[in-house]
């Protein structure tokens, strides 16, 4: 089992900077999942760590040992790329023994860890398939169970369940969160869909354009983000924003948005008392906009007159896209909202739970 660190890592592509100064440090059994849109850097994170890319600057440990210059096979890490890449020719039991086999394992020893893993995964039936006569599910089962034989000190995915479909991919999720409580080994994983990074993680790494935004638990990022990029990224349909100014009215701390005015909970308005007139980005969930009618009990309701522009009734829950003025934004509210399209209603805000963010950098005020 080991730790892994990052410490000042950069890479560079000629004169274009991808990862920008990077410092991470994953606890030994860690589940970190590094997330962030296509092209941020989190694959090439992955792979300054695989060893597949050289490292600019800075330093890279796995354990107590400097890896910066260490081969990717002696690394003692195995990987899962987001492609299977299995041979074709080959059964799944050798497509799983391949790699022990180019290392003079001996037969018995294959033989116990390739079965070992096949239990593990439920594929023991599949062993002597090949990988055309197996599902994505199945084949993806397999590129697992390739790393699992290696017993390697850290785990690499990458975007490991993209090519799976929806169902597929919830399943493969809680399989990859269980293999990682029965291996208690230190799993770092590759995704750009937020849903999988806090289902998942017992950390986030949250990256933008190279830059490391915010490491925290799932629940810290998704109630204290530290910037409107985490604030976005974080949440599924994403937080609304809206420009606004902090106004003081009466001895009241009020966000005003020129389209409505709602009031800051006074046990939250110390740090906004020195900011009368400022401009800011007012932040707030979907989750906390309620229809008037089911809003829930002993919350600092604010309310809001909007009309309703779309409805997507889900079953569970109704989200509802919704129009104040200049500003949209969308409101996930009780099923048994009768609102429909063209509708003009009070919702109601839980002040309880909104962000403010500095307009001019972007980072929160607490």
């Amino acid at each position: 089992m080991a730790s892994v660190t990052y410490k000042n890592v950069v890479k560079k592509f000629g004169d274009l900077t991808i990862i920008k100064g990077m410092d991470i440090e994953v606890a030994d059994k860690e589940f970190l999942v590094l997330v962030g849109p296509s092209g941020c850097g989190k694959t090439t994170a992955l792979r300054l760590l695989a060893g597949l890319e050289e490292i600019t600057d800075g330093q890279i440990t796995i354990g107590d040992r400097v890896v910066n210059d260490v081969a990717p096979k002696d690394r003692d890490i195995a990987m899962v790329f987001q492609s299977y890449a299995l041979y074709p020719h080959l059964s799944v039991y050798d497509n799983m023994a391949f790699g022990l086999k180019l290392r003079k394992t001996p037969k018995d020893e294959i033989k116990r860890r390739v079965n070992e893993a096949a239990d593990i995964l439920g594929i023991q039936e599949l062993l002597q398939r090949k990988p055309r006569q197996l599902s994505g599910g199945q084949r993806q089962r397999v590129a697992v169970g390739r790393a699992i034989v290696r017993e390697p000190k850290v785990f690499l995915f990458d975007e490991p369940l993209s090519n799976l479909d929806a169902k597929l991919r919830v399943q493969m999720r809680a399989e990859i969160s269980k293999l990682h409580q029965r291996l208690q080994t230190t799993f770092i994983y590759v995704t750009h869909d937020q849903t999988e990074a806090m289902t998942m993680a017992s950390r986030i790494a949250v990256i933008n354009k190279g830059d490391l935004q915010q490491v925290d638990t799932p629940q810290n990022l998704y109630d204290y983000p530290n910037n409107l990029f985490v604030a976005g990224f974080i949440g599924s349909p994403a937080m609304n924003f809206f420009p606004a100014k902090i106004v003081k009215d009466g001895g009241k701390i009020m966000v005003d948005t020129s389209d409505f005015k709602v009031q800051v909970p006074e046990k939250f308005a110390k740090p906004y008392q020195g900011m009368d007139g400022k401009n800011v980005i007012f932040g707030i969930r979907p989750e906390n906009i309620h229809d008037s009618e089911f809003a829930p009990q002993n919350i600092h309701g604010e309310k809001v007159s909007t009309k309703v522009d779309v409805t997507e009734l889900m079953g569970n829950e109704t989200l509802l896209y919704l129009v104040s003025g200049k500003n949209t934004f969308v409101g996930r509210v009780d099923p048994r909202s009768k609102l429909r399209v063209g509708d003009v209603s009070n919702v109601i805000f839980d002040m309880e739970k909104f962000h403010i963010f500095d307009a001019e950098t972007e980072t929160a005020v607490r």
